[in-house]
């Protein structure tokens, strides 16, 4: 018996789903740009800002909008659950899996420069060691990595962290042609869209291989550089480093980072929001910037996928005809999530970054794209409110569901905690004074209780099935 838990990664495909709601506003620093301060947009962000942080789904947000009128930025919540400092517009956030974009940006640009051709094989570009010539994953092409494509899965079965809170940093170039050269595709290269973290990472590192530089330099001198980006890298400066919202875990607990080094190509890169409000802004008016021809190639829809098309690393489109032009990516690590998306045709933007593992990001992240279009951009959230200590300490306790599946409770200050035989501890979030759902996984758990006496009875819902347990002396 198990709860099953969500998998993880550094990215996430998104689902749309619009319904109403509001909420009382929070407490917010915002970072003036161009647009009138009186803004028509700030009361939305901060009733949808204000829902996430009173739900307790993420420690701090900060957000950038881009319009033709200019840029604005918000900052809500705490860098630190443990300080009372602010996010803004320069603090430093893990961005995931936004890192493909720029992946998929470094290869338009090696083919601008003679470099490597979009449909060029991977067997062209790494050492002829690596892979039997004529494997299929040899002729796995460049852009097939960029558009999820290859054949590749999610990850290497032969990543296995020797630290788990950090499960990317001891993967090697070793560990890579090693799984690449043993590999059988389950499918012909290109035959399928199928979301591929090992994918986007080697395409960064057979960038590198091609353009004879490592990746965050080739980045820094290609892409960032070129644009004016000062704050997006891999290693962080002192000073950077200064500005780095610490991440938090879905139960609000804090983590370590993330680093990425072979696959830095799949989700190695921090950065901000002014950063990313730029390259927004490259990415909406191309013709303005240097590496112009490049930013559009990236752009350009390539195949199909669930619920519209994918480009160099951009995804285009939602699952609403509305929604075609729409390029976005998300990104998520284990302290971070992180949004970003701009219509082209109505020349409009939208960065969300948290420091949190919360991929509701991404539904704030829709609403407000949607809202800069003026289209239906309604937004609402689980209900999550906030229960005495004293009522939880009637909670805690062990709960047998059968002899060998116990799920333990406890509490720890105003936060309920819930365990269960064989698996680690994970916060539950109240949704009324009885019933708690999980964050983790799609389950929920339910207290009966007597007048005044501890919880007699636990009840698991997940999967359409409720089950009782009972508790323990």
């Amino acid at each position: 018996m198990r709860i099953t838990q969500r998998s993880g990664g550094i990215a996430a495909t998104i689902a749309v789903v619009f319904s109403s709601g509001c909420a009382a506003r929070n407490g917010v620093r915002y970072e003036k740009g161009s647009l009138a301060e009186s803004s028509s947009y700030r009361a939305t962000v901060d009733a949808r800002a204000s829902q996430l942080l009173n739900g307790q789904w993420v420690t701090g947000l900060a957000v950038g909008l881009v319009t033709p009128s200019g840029v604005e930025t918000f900052g809500y919540g705490r860098v630190d659950a443990a300080t009372s400092r602010v996010p803004d517009a320069n603090t430093v956030f893990e961005i995931g899996s936004i890192t493909k974009v720029f992946t998929g940006l470094l290869l338009a640009e090696a083919n601008r420069r003679g470099l490597v051709a979009l449909n060029a094989p991977l067997g062209q570009c790494l050492p002829s060691a690596t892979i039997p010539a004529n494997a299929a994953v040899a002729r796995i092409t460049m852009a097939q990595l960029a558009t999820h494509t290859s054949g590749l899965p999610r990850l290497p079965a032969n990543l296995r962290p020797r630290d788990p809170a950090n499960p990317y940093a001891d993967y090697s170039v070793s560990d890579l042609y090693r799984y690449l050269g043993s590999h059988v595709l389950a499918r012909e290269p290109g035959a399928t869209y199928e979301y591929s973290n090992l994918g986007g990472g080697l395409l960064g590192h057979a960038l590198e291989v091609c353009g004879k530089s490592d990746y965050v330099t080739l980045v820094k001198d290609w892409i960032t550089s070129p644009l004016g980006m000062t704050s997006t890298s891999i290693a962080l400066t002192d000073e950077m480093r200064s500005r780095l919202a610490r991440g938090h875990d879905a139960d609000g607990s804090p983590v370590a980072n993330w680093d990425l080094t072979t696959l830095a190509g799949a989700g190695g890169l921090r950065s901000t929001v002014s950063d990313l409000v730029h390259f927004l802004q490259a990415n909406i008016n191309p013709s303005k910037e240097p590496i112009s021809q490049a930013i559009s190639t990236t752009q350009k829809a390539r195949r199909d996928r669930p619920g519209g098309k994918i480009g160099l690393g951009w995804h285009i489109g939602f699952r609403s005809p509305t929604d075609a032009e729409i390029r976005w990516h998300n990104g998520g690590t284990g302290g971070y999530h992180s949004f970003i998306a701009f219509d082209p045709s109505a020349k409009v933007g939208v960065v969300v970054l948290a420091n949190s593992s919360a991929p509701i990001v991404d539904k704030l992240g829709v609403s407000l794209i949607n809202m800069l279009r003026r289209q239906p951009h309604s937004f609402a959230i689980p209900p999550s409110v906030r229960i005495d200590p004293q009522i939880l300490d009637r909670y805690v306790g062990r709960y047998q569901l059968v002899p060998t599946f116990v799920i333990t409770v406890t509490r720890e200050g105003a936060r309920l905690f819930a365990q269960a035989t064989g698996q680690s501890k994970f916060r539950v979030f109240a949704k009324n004074k009885r019933r708690f759902s999980y964050r983790v996984v799609d389950a929920e758990i339910e207290f009966e209780t007597g007048a005044n006496g501890p919880a007699s009875i636990l009840i698991l819902h997940q999967g359409g099935q409720s089950q009782r347990a009972s508790r323990l002396p």
